[in-house]
């Protein structure tokens, strides 16, 4: 449904430069459906949902805040979402509840936590051959103004995943050895096996089974840290990074060719590892429940700088994991100095005034909606 419906979308602004809407997309159901058979099987919420995604994922392309819409490859991100026709049951047990679907019939799940607030959609996935179900709730929230807490600056690096100027620090996360091995090993079997055969298929999902508990054991890792800090600290201060750029290939073109693929290659896998981005979205919204801050500032020099006088120099600098001022002779671990350059620049956007601190969160938010979890 999803790629005709996308497929319909390109074809008519290539041809007669109209976008057409999920309105008309939804209106064009019934005739689809008597051209695709399999059409009629799933509930109708769910189908005119994807029409409604669809019309999103087009609106926030234009916006700059997602790529281009592409079209979706059977066995990935297999889900559906259900906006109403479902109805929440008497649960079995503390932990087991029952949801009566549409074409579905009544479906025991078991709780991660309790269901809060309006019910707003319902979305049913697979992974791995297992069945997972969500709740989007709308839950209204009292919102503080926190007076309490500390102020700390935060380093984010890749042996450390965070380093507070306070002291305290996080080590970071990343695919153990064992579990690098025995990827290795698949992927070396998957390489010898026909293409899209029943044996090529069974161990592409055993490599799937790898990289799911490694992003479950990730965001769960994230999640504790950013509630800790979240929980601790009134305003935060981070570098804004802008970690799409700086993953980049770096292998470039015939003609111009990047340098140092390789070590730019394992940088970026080492950073995609640590979630930078997941720890900063869940950082941002926490500490907008908590009615914290967390503040942005630009992040040069502040791994050459020295926290004690302020002398700027790379030969600060000669290792990763030490810093040693020339001028001075200060000498600290290298990622505790720059978060204290961290919470110094942040200390000076504080001083601007409150409507400038508030300009630069709402900034660096932009228009993305709070994460609901």
């Amino acid at each position: 449904m999803g790629n005709e419906s996308l497929e319909l979308k390109k074809e008519t602004w290539d041809q007669d430069k109209k976008n057409i809407s999920h309105f008309e997309l939804n209106n064009r159901l019934k005739g689809m459906k008597r051209v695709f058979e399999w059409l009629k099987f799933p509930p109708s919420q769910a189908l005119q949902q994807v029409g409604k995604n669809l019309d999103f994922a087009f609106k926030s392309f234009f916006k700059g805040n997602g790529g281009y819409p592409k079209f979706k490859k059977k066995g990935r991100n297999e889900s559906f979402r259900l906006p109403q026709g479902f109805s929440i049951l008497p649960q079995l047990s503390n932990k087991i509840g029952v949801v009566k679907l549409p074409k579905v019939g009544e479906v025991k799940f078991i709780k991660s936590r309790e269901v809060e607030g309006i019910i707003k959609f319902v979305t049913i996935s697979k992974k791995l051959n297992e069945w997972y179900i969500s709740f989007t709730c709308e839950l209204e929230i009292n919102i503080e103004e926190r007076k309490d807490g500390s102020q700390i600056g935060i380093d984010r690096g890749i042996a450390k995943l965070v380093q507070c100027s306070d002291g305290k620090d996080f080590a970071g996360i990343s695919v153990s050895k064992k579990e690098k091995r025995k990827l290795k090993k698949l992927q070396q079997k998957q390489a010898g096996q026909e293409k899209f055969s029943s044996n090529w298929k069974k161990t592409g999902r055993k490599i799937q089974k790898i990289y799911f508990h490694v992003s479950n054991r990730r965001k769960d890792y994230v999640h504790k840290i950013s509630t800790q800090l979240a929980n601790n600290h009134s305003i935060i201060v981070m570098e804004k990074l802008n970690v799409a750029g700086m993953t980049k290939s770096a292998k470039g073109t015939i003609e111009n060719p990047g340098k140092n693929v390789k070590a730019k290659s394992g940088l970026n896998r080492s950073i995609l590892e640590q979630g930078w981005s997941l720890f900063q979205l869940f950082l941002e919204y926490k500490m907008l429940w908590k009615g914290g801050k967390v503040i942005y500032v630009d992040p040069k020099y502040t791994s050459q700088k020295c926290s004690r006088c302020g002398h700027i120099s790379k030969d600060n600098r000669k290792s990763q994991a030490v810093f040693k001022c020339t001028k001075c002779g200060y000498e600290l671990n290298a990622d505790l100095n720059a978060s204290k350059n961290i919470l110094a620049e942040g200390h000076s956007v504080i001083a601007c005034g409150e409507e400038a601190l508030v300009s630069s969160v709402k900034q660096e938010l932009g228009t993305r909606k709070p994460l609901v979890v």
